[in-house]
């Protein structure tokens, strides 16, 4: 891990210290960082599910987040880490991830969301949630210098920067993102974050729910 991601990652602000089993229940546009002109993106429809883990992983968990909302910084920063390293890592758990932007910002809740998935169309899963994790770190920048903290970001982790940044600010992304909606929707998501093992949603999104929750099915 590249010695600058530490550095945004260990900049979580505050607002991560919010309660664990609460949501956010629903809620500043910055210019292009200097130099960046790429032009009209296009517009993209689809895009694979962002997910970690073997296909056949005996046990399925889906995370709906909103990029703006401090308790999926919480969930990202103190619970996602724990899941990975205890059951996705070992090939217990698919862990999918799915935009569900409600928005808590107008702005940043669709916009990280549309740089987020330009780093995952020109890299893989991985890199998705490394930037994802990144983008939480700076939650409390990102209405003031959104569009700065995503280029960084992207050219951080070997991802053309003014590219991500014109996708939060163009969102040729939207499509997904709206697609990843209408199936929250669909699921009666309470709001972010909602988490479902194999299809099952959870009171909340703490640890020890989780945790709880995946070691019953694979007993």
């Amino acid at each position: 891990m590249p010695t600058t991601r530490r550095s945004y990652l260990a900049a979580v602000g505050g607002a991560a210290a919010l309660g664990a089993t609460a949501g956010c229940l629903g809620g500043s546009a910055s210019a292009l960082p200097d130099g960046c002109d790429v032009g009209e993106l296009d517009s993209v429809s689809s895009l694979a599910r962002p997910a970690l883990g073997p296909e056949d992983a005996p046990v399925t968990v889906d995370v709906f987040e909103d990029f703006a909302c401090p308790h999926c910084q919480t969930f990202t920063a103190e619970v996602y880490p724990e899941i990975r390293s205890t059951y996705v890592e070992p090939g217990d758990v698919r862990y999918r991830f799915f935009d569900f932007p409600i928005p808590v910002d107008d702005t940043w809740s669709w916009a990280a969301a549309s740089a987020a998935r330009a780093v995952q169309a020109r890299t893989d899963a991985e890199t998705f949630f490394a930037f994802t994790e990144g983008v939480y770190a700076n939650q409390g920048r990102l209405s003031e210098e959104g569009h700065q903290v995503v280029h960084d970001l992207a050219a951080d982790l070997g991802v053309d920067g003014c590219t991500v940044a014109a996708a939060a600010e163009q969102e040729p992304y939207r499509e997904v993102v709206e697609a990843d909606k209408r199936e929250g929707v669909a699921r009666e998501v309470p709001g972010t974050p909602a988490v479902y093992v194999d299809g099952d949603a959870l009171s909340g999104s703490g640890w020890n729910t989780v945790d709880s929750a995946i070691r019953s099915r694979l007993e």
